[in-house]
């Protein structure tokens, strides 16, 4: 097996990324593989060497800067080289991977140049529809016809930075095919699909314990409360719901900095702020329908557990998780404006909604981490030969 050292943009929060690099190191762990992650973290250095996998974590400094409640960047990152460097020089990786353009993938990837390393890299996160929703505050000022223009332009530059970051690796991996498609168009980089897995022991239908008597249909959410999340479309729903279907509330479980607009408009709604664990799958197996309005997501984590947990998802046509959700057996996928639609027909015929949920948990049962992980070793693979040629 080849000696990987994995440098993620971030590993202890709450997103994707970090979900992704947790079970990616447990995935080494398990399989006693040689595995060097170095990453950010707050607290103080620390350096842990078991068996084949080791770690290395880095604090971040009082230069860094928010990029999200608990995510930050730290611009004054590379006063670390000289540990980095002592570690990689003991630990000897056949090549590096990087998850995208923070402070730690940055060094990771001059490494890789500096060593002769072959590089690869995932793509996490839609920089380019994040860039553009939260310009929104700008955006809202310019004219209808301008603003689309403007976000359009935004977009696309931010695409083509980061394309132009990602050019620097030899492979690539994407957690849906269609931005696989994408990313070969532009960086001329072979891309292998890397999807996610789920816990289904842990996201489980048994965790549901609701009380026979409450009869009312709960409508979840999980995810960071932002603008890019498009959870400003909870309370539309809930409006048009509610000239119809009164018993009815939301389940919101995360944070973000809509979550007081949020807390204003829903008013039938439980925040319980974020959830770990056994309390996350309890949240998910006590909830009737999956409510995800986001655009930007490239592949959705937080559906694949609500299916794990036999909750129906409905979701966007755009970014990943339309390929989670089989349209019409797992749940629905369907724009902005038949969210509520969507729902209420699903709850309208009762041994729909039962056979939406048992499609679900049957789905999540093929999403293994373990099946993830070893498509992107065989991706190493073919990295690694490619790299011994032309080296040769």
């Amino acid at each position: 097996m080849p000696r990987v050292a994995y440098f993620p943009d971030s590993f202890h929060e709450v997103n994707g990324v970090a979900h992704t690099s947790r079970h990616f190191e447990a995935f080494a762990r398990r399989h006693n593989l040689p595995f060097l992650c170095v990453r950010a973290g707050n607290r103080a250095l620390h350096f842990q060497q078991e068996d084949n996998v080791w770690t290395l974590e880095l604090p971040r400094g009082p230069l860094s800067f928010p990029l999200e409640k608990d995510l930050s960047f730290d611009p004054a990152f590379g006063r670390h080289m000289p540990l980095i460097d002592e570690v990689i020089e003991r630990f000897k990786p056949d090549l590096i991977h990087i998850t995208g353009p923070s402070e730690v993938g940055l060094l990771g990837a001059g490494l890789a140049n500096v060593m002769g390393l072959p590089l690869a890299a995932s793509w996490h996160t839609n920089v380019h529809e994040y860039a553009a929703r939260r310009s929104s505050w700008f955006l809202r000022l310019l004219p209808p016809r301008e603003s689309s223009a403007a976000g359009e332009t935004i977009e696309d530059i931010t695409m083509t930075a980061a394309a132009g970051f990602y050019s620097a690796a030899q492979v690539l991996f994407a957690p849906n095919p269609e931005l696989c498609q994408t990313l070969i168009r532009l960086t001329d980089r072979p891309c292998h699909l890397m999807p996610r897995g789920v816990d289904a022991a842990l996201f489980h239908p048994a965790n549901r314990h609701r009380d026979p008597a409450d009869r009312a249909i709960v409508l979840g959410f999980v995810g960071r409360l932002s603008v890019e999340k498009n959870v400003a479309l909870l309370a539309q729903i809930q409006h048009e719901l509610d000239q119809s279907q009164k018993n009815f509330r939301f389940l919101v479980v995360g944070h973000g900095a809509e979550q007081s607009w949020l807390r204003e408009r829903l008013h039938r709604a439980e925040f319980t702020g974020v959830l770990h664990g056994e309390d996350l799958a309890a949240a998910y197996a006590s909830m009737d329908v999956f409510v995800f309005p986001s655009h930007t997501d490239t592949f959705g984590n937080v559906v694949l557990e609500a299916l794990a947990s036999g909750v129906p998802a409905i979701v966007t046509p755009d970014g990943g998780p339309k390929s989670i959700v089989r349209d019409g057996v797992t749940g629905r996928v369907v724009d902005d404006q038949n969210f509520a639609h969507a729902i209420a027909e699903i709850l309208a015929d009762p041994e729909r909604h039962a056979s939406m949920r048992a499609a679900a948990r049957a789905y999540a049962l093929t999403m293994s981490w373990d099946a993830v992980f070893e498509g992107v070793y065989a991706g190493y693979e073919s990295l690694l030969c490619r790299h011994d040629l032309r080296m040769s």
